[in-house]
């Protein structure tokens, strides 16, 4: 074979994972979380389990406190 024809296969090859990674990735995009794994944006996302994120202490310092209002509350009510 000549050197334009492994070119070509070359170039083919380029493009053809090229419009995979596109199209995979506007599949991707498209997709809605599934029901309960939603994401909220900033502090309030108080589901969100990546310990790397900036706001991931705010939010479990936020979900703690939550959870303190919540239970004398409750104890109140049952009295």
């Amino acid at each position: 074979m000549s050197q334009t024809g492994y070119i070509i296969i070359a170039i083919a090859i380029v493009v053809a994972l090229v419009a995979i990674f596109t199209i995979s990735f506007v599949a991707y995009i498209k997709t809605p979380p599934p029901a309960g794994c939603e994401r909220g944006k900033g502090p309030n996302c108080e589901n969100c389990e990546q310990s790397s994120c900036r706001f991931y202490a705010y939010a479990e310092e936020r979900a703690a406190k939550k959870l303190k209002e919540e239970k004398p509350s409750t104890k109140k009510g049952n009295e």
